[in-house]
Protein backbone atom coordinates (compact mmCIF):
# COMPACT_ATOMS: atom_id res chain seq x y z
CA UNK A 1 0.00 0.00 0.00
CA UNK A 2 1.65 3.19 -1.01
CA UNK A 3 1.96 5.93 1.12
CA UNK A 4 2.67 9.41 1.36
CA UNK A 5 3.96 11.72 4.99
CA UNK A 6 3.71 15.52 4.89
CA UNK A 7 5.67 16.33 8.21
CA UNK A 8 8.02 18.82 8.70
CA UNK A 9 9.52 17.36 11.81
CA UNK A 10 12.41 15.30 10.50
CA UNK A 11 12.44 12.67 13.24
CA UNK A 12 9.34 12.16 13.61
CA UNK A 13 8.82 12.15 9.58
CA UNK A 14 11.33 9.57 9.95
CA UNK A 15 9.62 7.45 12.23
CA UNK A 16 7.16 7.67 10.54
CA UNK A 17 8.53 6.39 7.11
CA UNK A 18 10.09 3.36 9.36
CA UNK A 19 7.32 2.44 11.00
CA UNK A 20 4.79 2.37 7.77
CA UNK A 21 8.03 0.35 6.13
CA UNK A 22 7.42 -2.23 8.76
CA UNK A 23 3.82 -2.31 8.59
CA UNK A 24 4.07 -3.10 4.88
CA UNK A 25 3.64 0.54 3.60
CA UNK A 26 5.47 1.57 0.87
CA UNK A 27 6.18 4.90 1.78
CA UNK A 28 6.22 7.02 -2.00
CA UNK A 29 6.95 10.35 -1.07
CA UNK A 30 8.17 12.29 2.27
CA UNK A 31 7.35 16.26 1.78
CA UNK A 32 7.87 18.94 4.57
CA UNK A 33 4.83 21.76 3.54
CA UNK A 34 1.61 21.92 2.11
CA UNK A 35 1.66 22.61 -1.76
CA UNK A 36 4.86 19.81 -2.16
CA UNK A 37 2.12 17.32 -0.38
CA UNK A 38 -0.22 18.07 -3.09
CA UNK A 39 1.68 18.23 -5.97
CA UNK A 40 2.81 14.77 -4.55
CA UNK A 41 -1.02 13.39 -4.27
CA UNK A 42 -1.40 14.42 -7.46
CA UNK A 43 1.82 12.88 -8.66
CA UNK A 44 1.60 9.53 -6.91
CA UNK A 45 -2.13 8.90 -5.56
CA UNK A 46 -1.45 7.10 -2.83
CA UNK A 47 -3.78 4.86 -0.98
CA UNK A 48 -3.27 6.48 2.25
CA UNK A 49 -1.58 9.86 3.40
CA UNK A 50 -0.41 11.21 6.93
CA UNK A 51 -0.32 15.23 6.81
CA UNK A 52 -0.07 17.34 9.84
CA UNK A 53 -2.06 20.63 10.45
CA UNK A 54 1.28 22.88 10.81
CA UNK A 55 3.67 23.22 8.46
CA UNK A 56 6.15 25.76 6.72
CA UNK A 57 6.18 28.88 5.86
CA UNK A 58 3.97 29.97 8.72
CA UNK A 59 3.50 27.25 10.91
CA UNK A 60 -0.58 27.42 11.36
CA UNK A 61 -2.73 25.71 9.36
CA UNK A 62 -0.92 25.24 5.93
CA UNK A 63 -1.63 21.11 6.02
CA UNK A 64 -5.21 20.48 6.72
CA UNK A 65 -5.61 23.27 3.85
CA UNK A 66 -3.66 21.40 1.59
CA UNK A 67 -5.31 17.97 2.75
CA UNK A 68 -8.42 19.74 1.64
CA UNK A 69 -6.96 21.19 -1.74
CA UNK A 70 -5.37 17.69 -2.37
CA UNK A 71 -9.07 15.91 -2.22
CA UNK A 72 -10.21 18.55 -4.69
CA UNK A 73 -8.08 17.38 -7.13
CA UNK A 74 -8.21 13.76 -6.40
CA UNK A 75 -11.32 13.05 -5.57
CA UNK A 76 -11.23 10.10 -2.64
CA UNK A 77 -7.61 10.82 -1.58
CA UNK A 78 -7.34 9.00 1.92
CA UNK A 79 -6.26 10.85 4.08
CA UNK A 80 -5.08 10.97 7.58
CA UNK A 81 -4.56 14.20 9.87
CA UNK A 82 -1.38 13.42 12.51
CA UNK A 83 -1.58 16.37 14.46
CA UNK A 84 -1.11 17.93 18.20
CA UNK A 85 -3.60 20.65 17.43
CA UNK A 86 -7.26 20.65 16.31
CA UNK A 87 -8.38 23.40 13.90
CA UNK A 88 -11.89 22.91 14.27
CA UNK A 89 -12.91 24.91 11.01
CA UNK A 90 -10.65 23.23 8.25
CA UNK A 91 -11.63 19.70 10.35
CA UNK A 92 -15.07 19.70 9.83
CA UNK A 93 -14.53 21.14 5.94
CA UNK A 94 -12.54 18.29 5.80
CA UNK A 95 -14.98 15.48 7.09
CA UNK A 96 -17.78 17.43 5.14
CA UNK A 97 -16.35 16.95 1.70
CA UNK A 98 -16.30 13.31 -0.43
CA UNK A 99 -17.53 10.80 2.65
CA UNK A 100 -15.19 8.30 3.94
CA UNK A 101 -11.12 8.04 3.46
CA UNK A 102 -10.32 10.72 5.99
CA UNK A 103 -9.44 10.72 9.89
CA UNK A 104 -7.99 12.99 12.52
CA UNK A 105 -5.96 12.20 15.39
CA UNK A 106 -3.99 13.67 18.37
CA UNK A 107 -0.33 12.92 18.00
CA UNK A 108 0.14 12.75 22.09
CA UNK A 109 -2.92 10.59 22.10
CA UNK A 110 -1.44 7.85 19.89
CA UNK A 111 -0.52 5.39 22.18
CA UNK A 112 -0.38 2.31 20.18
CA UNK A 113 1.66 1.44 17.24
CA UNK A 114 -1.31 -0.68 16.38
CA UNK A 115 -3.57 1.55 17.07
CA UNK A 116 -2.26 3.79 14.79
CA UNK A 117 -1.68 1.27 11.69
CA UNK A 118 -5.18 0.03 11.83
CA UNK A 119 -6.09 3.60 11.73
CA UNK A 120 -4.26 4.36 8.71
CA UNK A 121 -5.69 0.33 7.30
CA UNK A 122 -9.26 1.79 8.46
CA UNK A 123 -8.81 5.26 6.41
CA UNK A 124 -7.27 3.81 3.06
CA UNK A 125 -10.12 1.76 3.36
CA UNK A 126 -12.93 4.36 2.93
CA UNK A 127 -13.75 4.64 6.45
CA UNK A 128 -13.49 7.71 9.05
CA UNK A 129 -11.15 8.10 11.98
CA UNK A 130 -12.05 10.33 14.65
CA UNK A 131 -10.29 11.12 17.95
CA UNK A 132 -12.37 11.65 20.78
CA UNK A 133 -11.07 14.80 21.51
CA UNK A 134 -11.34 16.04 17.76
CA UNK A 135 -14.67 15.09 18.11
CA UNK A 136 -15.68 16.99 21.37
CA UNK A 137 -13.80 20.38 20.66
CA UNK A 138 -15.84 19.89 17.33
CA UNK A 139 -19.14 20.01 18.66
CA UNK A 140 -18.67 22.00 21.25
CA UNK A 141 -20.40 25.30 19.41
CA UNK A 142 -23.40 23.37 18.44
CA UNK A 143 -26.51 25.03 18.54
CA UNK A 144 -30.17 24.19 17.65
CA UNK A 145 -30.36 21.30 14.55
CA UNK A 146 -32.04 17.99 14.39
CA UNK A 147 -28.95 16.48 16.62
CA UNK A 148 -31.21 18.19 19.15
CA UNK A 149 -33.95 15.37 18.73
CA UNK A 150 -31.88 12.30 19.75
CA UNK A 151 -31.95 11.04 23.05
CA UNK A 152 -29.04 10.44 25.25
CA UNK A 153 -28.28 7.04 24.35
CA UNK A 154 -28.44 7.79 20.61
CA UNK A 155 -26.49 10.71 21.21
CA UNK A 156 -23.96 8.44 22.63
CA UNK A 157 -23.94 5.60 19.63
CA UNK A 158 -23.80 8.52 17.36
CA UNK A 159 -20.67 9.90 19.22
CA UNK A 160 -18.99 6.27 18.62
CA UNK A 161 -20.22 6.34 15.26
CA UNK A 162 -18.00 9.55 14.60
CA UNK A 163 -14.88 7.80 15.93
CA UNK A 164 -15.54 5.15 13.48
CA UNK A 165 -16.71 2.23 15.89
CA UNK A 166 -18.57 -0.38 14.18
CA UNK A 167 -21.51 -2.32 15.67
CA UNK A 168 -19.54 -4.60 17.59
CA UNK A 169 -17.64 -2.19 19.42
CA UNK A 170 -20.13 0.11 20.22
CA UNK A 171 -22.46 -3.01 21.74
CA UNK A 172 -19.18 -3.74 24.15
CA UNK A 173 -18.70 0.08 24.81
CA UNK A 174 -21.84 0.62 25.78
CA UNK A 175 -23.05 -2.63 27.37
CA UNK A 176 -26.29 -3.35 25.23
CA UNK A 177 -26.84 -6.01 22.68
CA UNK A 178 -26.55 -5.72 19.14
CA UNK A 179 -30.43 -5.69 18.23
CA UNK A 180 -30.13 -2.65 21.04
CA UNK A 181 -27.43 -0.95 18.94
CA UNK A 182 -29.29 -1.39 15.20
CA UNK A 183 -32.76 -0.41 16.70
CA UNK A 184 -30.43 3.01 17.78
CA UNK A 185 -29.13 3.28 14.76
CA UNK A 186 -32.44 3.12 12.97
CA UNK A 187 -33.86 5.42 15.58
CA UNK A 188 -30.82 8.29 14.35
CA UNK A 189 -31.44 7.80 11.11
CA UNK A 190 -35.09 8.54 11.14
CA UNK A 191 -34.83 11.59 13.53
CA UNK A 192 -31.80 13.01 10.69
CA UNK A 193 -34.27 12.08 7.74
CA UNK A 194 -32.09 10.00 6.28
CA UNK A 195 -34.02 7.41 4.21
CA UNK A 196 -32.79 4.49 2.81
CA UNK A 197 -33.32 5.95 -1.05
CA UNK A 198 -30.82 8.74 0.34
CA UNK A 199 -27.97 8.53 -1.75
CA UNK A 200 -24.55 8.03 -0.29
CA UNK A 201 -23.63 5.83 3.23
CA UNK A 202 -26.36 6.75 5.57
CA UNK A 203 -24.12 6.11 8.41
CA UNK A 204 -21.51 8.51 7.07
CA UNK A 205 -24.38 11.20 6.27
CA UNK A 206 -25.11 10.50 9.95
CA UNK A 207 -21.62 11.35 11.17
CA UNK A 208 -21.20 14.47 9.20
CA UNK A 209 -24.66 16.01 10.10
CA UNK A 210 -23.11 15.03 13.81
CA UNK A 211 -19.84 16.77 13.10
CA UNK A 212 -21.15 19.85 10.71
CA UNK A 213 -23.96 20.51 13.41
CA UNK A 214 -21.10 23.02 15.26
CA UNK A 215 -21.50 25.28 12.29
CA UNK A 216 -25.25 26.60 12.48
Amino acid sequence: MRAVIAEDNVLLAEGLALLLSRAGFEVVARVVDGDSFVEAAVEHRPEVSIVDVRMPPTFRDEGIRAALEARRRVPGLPVLVLSQYVETSYATELMAGAPGGVGYLLKDRVSRVEEFVDALVRVAGGGTVMDQEVVRQLLTRRTSDPIDNLSPREREVLALMAQGQDNTTIRNHLHITESSVQKHIGAIFTKLGLQPADSGNRRVLAVLAYLNSERA
